[in-house]
C-alpha cells in the first residue's frame, strides 16, 4: 500500500480517533471520608472520538458520508445499545460509565436539539483537538471540534442549564468535568508527514492550551476536573499499520512503536508536571490527573491479568489482516467481520476501546489506581 494512499485513508478515518467490577447505578455516591448524598449535579465532558456520544450525527445535518459514515451503522453499538449511536465503540464510552456511577444519565451530545442538559452534556466530537486548525487539510472532519469550540458550545448551554452567571457558578461547583483531548493533535501532524521530532515541538503549545482551557472552565465555576493524559497510540493497530517499520528496533518488547510512544509519553509528562502549578494557582479546585496511558499499556503487557484475551487484535475489522485491521476494510465496511466475544478484546476497531475496556478505564479513574487522586477519594 502506498504511503500517499494510506495517508488519505488515514486522515479520513482517524477522526473517529483490574478485574471488572460492576459500577453502581444509583444516586447517592459520596467521596470517602466525607459528605453523604449525591456527589454531583451533572457531568460535562470535552473530548474526541474516544468519548464522543454522537455529536457528529445530531446537529441537524445528515449522517456523515464516506469513511466517517461507518460509525452510523452496525456493528457499532451492537454490544450495549443494539444499534449505532455514533459512538466509536461496540457500546458505551468511558464518560457513560462515569455518569452512571453517580446515578446520572449518559451525558447527551451537546448538539442534540431541544434537550435538557441539566444533568450533563457531552461536548466531545469525532476529530476533536486541543488546538484550532484553520487549514482544512489539517482537520480530520469538516466540523470544528477544537477545545475552544467545545468550550464555546458549553457556554452557550449554560443559561438553559443553570440560569445566571452566579447561579451557574454554584451549580457547576457541584458538577464533574472531564477533559480528554490531545491525541488527534499529534496524529494530524504524523499522518500529514511530520516526523516524531517535528511533532514533539508542539508539545508545550498543546499542553499550555489544555491548561488554559481547564482554567477557563474554572472561571465559569468548575471545581472538580478530571484531566486525562493520552494513550500510547503506538500500541494501536491503526498506528502499527500506518507507521509499520521493517526495523525491529523501532518496536519495544511488547510490539509497540517505540518512537511514537515516546512522543505521547513526553506530552503526558509535560501535562502531569503542569497540573500541580495550576492546582496551586487555584487551591479551591480539585484537579485529578487521569492516567489513561499507564492503564492501557499495562493491559498491553499482560492482557489476561485484566481479563482480556488480546490487546493488539481488533474485534471488528478484516479477518486475516495483521491485528485484524486494514485501512481499506475497516469495521463497518463490506468485507469486515466481528469477533465472537467483544468483551475479550481491549480494542473494538483498531482505533478505539471496546465497551468492556471503557468500563475498566472508568473504574480506574473512580477508585484508582489510574487517577491521581481518584475521583471517589
Amino acid at each position: 500500500m502506498s504511503i500517499g494512499i494510506a495517508r488519505v485513508a488515514a486522515t479520513a478515518l482517524f477522526s473517529c480517533c483490574c478485574l471488572m467490577v460492576a459500577l453502581p447505578a444509583t444516586a447517592g455516591v459520596a467521596r470517602s471520608g466525607g459528605s453523604s448524598g449525591p456527589l454531583y449535579n451533572a457531568i460535562f465532558n470535552f473530548g474526541d472520538s474516544g468519548s464522543d456520544a454522537g455529536n457528529l450525527c445530531v446537529d441537524g445535518r445528515p449522517g456523515p458520508a464516506g469513511l466517517l459514515g461507518i460509525f452510523t451503522r452496525l456493528p457499532y453499538g451492537v454490544t450495549y445499545f443494539g444499534k449505532p449511536t455514533c459512538r466509536c465503540s461496540d457500546g458505551r464510552v468511558n464518560i457513560d460509565f462515569l455518569a452512571r456511577a453517580f446515578g446520572l444519565p449518559f451525558p447527551l451530545p451537546s448538539k442534540a436539539p431541544r434537550k435538557d442538559f441539566q444533568q450533563g452534556a457531552n461536548m466531545a466530537i469525532i476529530g476533536g483537538t486541543v488546538l484550532d486548525y484553520s487549514n482544512a487539510s489539517l482537520k480530520f472532519t469538516a466540523y470544528d471540534g477544537s477545545m475552544n469550540t467545545q468550550i464555546d458550545n458549553f457556554q452557550q448551554l449554560l443559561p438553559s442549564i443553570c440560569g445566571t452567571q452566579q447561579s451557574c457558578k454554584m451549580y457547576l461547583a457541584k458538577s464533574l468535568f472531564v477533559f480528554q483531548l490531545g491525541e488527534n493533535d499529534y496524529s494530524i501532524q504524523l499522518v500529514n508527514g511530520s516526523t516524531v521530532d517535528e511533532a514533539s515541538k508542539n508539545i508545550p503549545r498543546t499542553v499550555n492550551t489544555i491548561i488554559s482551557g481547564v482554567e477557563k472552565l474554572m472561571t465559569l465555576g468548575a471545581v472538580d476536573i478530571v484531566v486525562s493524559n493520552i494513550a500510547l497510540m503506538g500500541c494501536f493497530p491503526f498506528y502499527l499499520s500506518m507507521f509499520e517499520s521493517s526495523n525491529k528496533s523501532d518496536y519495544d518488547k511488547y510490539g509497540c512503536l517505540r518512537n511514537h510512544n515516546a512522543l505521547f509519553k513526553r506530552h503526558n509528562s509535560f501535562l502531569q508536571s503542569s497540573l500541580p502549578k495550576l492546582q496551586k494557582k487555584h487551591p479551591h479546585a480539585r484537579i485529578m490527573y487521569a492516567d489513561l496511558a499507564s492503564h492501557i499499556y499495562q493491559i498491553v503487557q499482560d492482557p489476561r491479568k485484566f481479563g482480556f484475551e488480546t490487546a493488539f487484535m481488533s474485534c471488528c475489522g478484516k479477518a486475516g489482516a495483521p491485528h485484524r485491521f486494514d485501512l481499506f476494510t475497516l469495521c463497518g465496511m463490506d468485507g469486515s467481520s466481528v469477533c465472537h466475544d467483544p468483551a475479550s478484546h481491549l480494542l473494538w476497531d483498531g482505533m478505539h476501546l471496546s465497551d468492556t475496556a471503557n468500563r475498566r478505564i472508568a473504574e480506574g479513574w473512580l477508585s484508582g489506581p489510574y487517577c491521581h487522586p481518584p475521583i471517589l477519594q
